[in-house]
């Protein structure tokens, strides 16, 4: 019980530096706001936004045989038909005879916990099945074309098949990675972000040849080179690992299905999934396969790696937040830091010290995203910006004046180095690298 208080606790941590530092707000907060869903702050588009930036660069930038999309949120309905989703794509979801609110059946800790508000006299009703597709109507004169909000933003690509096939002139073995928004009407959204109604994605889906022991390689391939990526920007190895699907949860869709799970407060809980999806995607959509120098058709087998965006950055905040005797630390790798490097004048009232400062400020901002401060004492800028994660601050005194050096202090380790003014930006470039 009490190692459970504290990871919550260190939950509620995450959740009020995350505000109050401007990563996160609760959506339309000022009106109440609106279960499951969220808005990102100046710092928090940021982090978000190198993550995406990141996982852009491996996965496309770094890859011969991958190239990338941007498909359309509302599609088509037969799209959703055809995928199966109008039909699968469910819940299992029973009410509350005494107040009415709905939950998922198979949340069996919930059901619990709404059981003791009403001193356990619930009568829950038969779990109904229910679409987690959002509907959206179309046009002006009635009635109006029902059609959704993507559950998912695989199919874009899957109905794409042919065009890319077409302008590209890829060969399979290849693949198509997409990031996008996708929306969910999850019954109970939760955790934070980490269950939320409006999501983004970030995927790729490789096509192969169908062939079980080359399914086998290339699925393997893909889990250690997506667990490698969350480890080498800096996330915990021991707070990861592979579940792998039982039979009666997989997808629809999945032949054989892992989560890569992150050791979170709540819980060991899944933020990307490696699925062999098999041939159902194209096989449904109909598209086929020609290979033009042996005239062979067929149906390719997809391989997918779909992480989230919004879970992963919430990981990432998790796993960076440190408390360091009397200040607070978010570690957060470099390459996802919200602002790479701060710019002080020692002091705020000697103007010759602002005009240097800002002069190197002005000279950094182009190369590396970075942040001006002059408030208060310099111990309280340097523990402020540790607290959003900058790595390194770079600080103007009366020595610059004399010698053209700043001080450049490190994050982690609060040790401070001179270096010349005209070398920083190799410096900082150098840590970056």
């Amino acid at each position: 019980m009490a190692d459970k208080k504290v990871a919550l606790n260190a939950m509620d941590k995450i959740v009020s530096l995350a505000k109050r530092r401007g990563f996160i707000f609760p959506g339309s907060e000022i009106y109440g706001g609106l279960a499951g869903f969220w808005d990102w702050g100046p710092l928090g588009v940021e982090l978000k936004n190198n993550i995406k930036r990141e996982w852009w660069k491996s996965m496309v930038y770094e890859k011969d045989d991958v190239v990338g999309l941007d498909a359309a949120i509302i599609m088509n309905p037969e799209v959703w038909k055809a995928s199966g989703h109008t039909e699968a794509f469910t819940d299992p979801l029973v009410e509350c005879k005494i107040c009415h609110k709905r939950f998922r059946a198979d949340h069996k800790d919930k059901l619990e916990e709404h059981e003791k508000e009403h001193d356990k006299k619930v009568e829950w009703t038969k779990a109904k099945t229910f679409n987690l597709l959002t509907e959206v109507y179309l046009g002006v004169i009635e009635p109006k074309q029902k059609t959704y909000l993507r559950g998912e933003i695989t199919q874009g690509v899957f109905v794409n098949f042919q065009n890319v096939l077409a302008s590209s002139r890829i060969k399979i073995p290849f693949g198509i990675a997409q990031i996008g928004k996708a929306f969910r009407n999850e019954i109970t959204p939760g955790n934070f972000t980490y269950r939320s109604r409006e999501f983004e994605q970030m995927e790729l889906e490789f096509f192969i040849k169908p062939d079980e022991k080359e399914g086998k390689k290339v699925f393997e391939n893909w889990k250690k080179e997506r667990l490698a990526w969350y480890v080498s920007l800096g996330m915990t190895k021991d707070k990861l690992r592979f579940r792998e699907h039982a039979p009666d949860e997989r997808a629809h869709y999945a032949k054989f299905a892992q989560d890569i799970e992150y050791e979170a407060p709540f819980g060991w809980s899944e933020f990307e999934g490696i699925h062999h999806r098999g041939d159902w995607d194209l096989g449904r959509h109909k598209l086929i396969y020609k290979d033009e120098e042996t005239g062979e058709e067929y149906t390719p087998w997809v391989i997918e790696t779909s992480g989230g965006v919004d879970r992963t950055a919430l990981f990432f905040l998790l796993d960076a937040y440190h408390e360091d005797t009397d200040r607070i630390v978010l570690k957060l790798h470099p390459k996802l830091a919200p602002y790479k490097v701060a710019v002080f004048p020692l002091l705020a009232n000697k103007p010759e010290l602002v005009k240097k400062a800002r002069g190197i400020f002005d000279q950094l901002r182009f190369s590396f995203h970075s942040t001006w401060d002059e408030r208060g004492n310099i111990g309280k800028r340097y523990f402020s910006q540790d607290e959003i994660g900058t790595p390194w601050c770079i600080t103007v005194d009366f020595e610059t004046l004399e010698n053209d050096t700043v001080t450049i202090r490190d994050r982690d380790t609060m040790k401070q180095e001179r270096v010349a003014v005209d070398k920083v930006s190799d410096y900082l470039q150098n840590k970056l690298q």
